[in-house]
């Protein structure tokens, strides 16, 4: 089942309406896990920071030793091609791609001869302020460098995002709350998480275990350039208990206020709405 709906490929050097088929059988990245991707947003006309997403994804590739083939000012341009497809105020959800297709010898590193890339356009709703969220915790944690390519988007970090959601689903919360490797906040299941105590915004600090994202590095840039320093600091769950107000930021949504904490509740602050109001005036401002 695709993400979402009214889908346009890029792949092959063309354009494609649909859910156009791109892996093989035997390609690396289908069957030893070596694909990598970014995600950004056209929403209201604008698309913030698609530079940034797409020289990220060639990052990632890098990361997964993969051969990014196509420049980020290349993505860009048929990310553009691509949206003339659709009514300038859909919102669409975008997603450049690479994986392996070629193994070594023994099948495990992925070959930089040849590289898959794509790009997948899809239709999904930009949700309103009103859209909040639930969070728990859960037995599951971030990996480390050493364990895994954390400094990547790469899809084979994402089965262990997807069991930290199913269990906090399980127990009735809408997403997890997630430690790293030492007991420490780090993000939620799905996005970078911030929290707001005695006016101050505090985000867990950058330290290789989670992708310190886009959308909250300008989320960052918005409160400073609006007098708010924010603390990156080595947060607690007890320090999220005694939170006056907690946020998501990610790509999909950009800011998504949470409402609760196991037990803990708490309002829709003054601080996450002047969070999303920021975000959105710099990004329609930026068009």
């Amino acid at each position: 089942m695709a993400f979402g709906t009214n889908i346009r490929t890029y792949f092959d050097g063309r354009w494609h309406d649909g859910d156009t088929a791109v892996m093989r059988g035997a390609d690396h990245g289908l069957w030893q896990g070596s694909s990598v991707f970014d995600g950004a947003r056209r929403f209201e006309r604008v698309t913030p920071d698609l530079d940034r997403h797409c020289a990220r994804v060639n990052r990632s590739a890098e990361a997964l030793m993969l051969k990014p083939t196509v420049t980020p000012e290349r993505m860009v341009e048929l990310i553009h091609e691509g949206l003339e497809g659709y009514p300038k105020e859909t919102p669409i959800y975008i997603r450049p791609m690479y994986w392996g297709i070629h193994g070594s010898e023994l099948g495990l590193v992925p070959s930089k001869a040849e590289t898959g890339f794509a790009i997948c356009l899809e239709e999904v709703p930009m949700y309103g302020p009103e859209k909040t969220t639930t969070l728990t915790t859960t037995r599951f944690r971030r990996p480390v460098l050493e364990d895994a390519v954390c400094d990547a988007k790469a899809g084979c970090l994402y089965p262990n995002n997807a069991r930290m959601l199913a269990e906090a689903q399980a127990k009735g919360f809408g997403n997890a709350l997630v430690a790293d490797a030492l007991g420490n906040v780090a993000e939620s299941a799905t996005s970078n998480v911030f929290m707001v105590k005695d006016g101050e915004v505090f985000t867990p600090i950058a330290n290789g275990t989670f992708l310190s994202g886009i959308t909250r590095a300008r989320h960052i840039a918005n409160l400073a350039a609006d007098g708010m320093r924010v603390h990156e600091t080595v947060l607690s769950f007890d320090d999220f208990r005694a939170a006056d107000e907690v946020f998501l930021s990610g790509n999909l949504t950009k800011v998504t206020p949470v409402t609760a904490f196991d037990d803990r509740q708490y309002q829709v602050g003054p601080v996450t709405r002047r969070v999303r109001d920021l975000y959105w005036d710099w990004a329609l401002s930026a068009a």
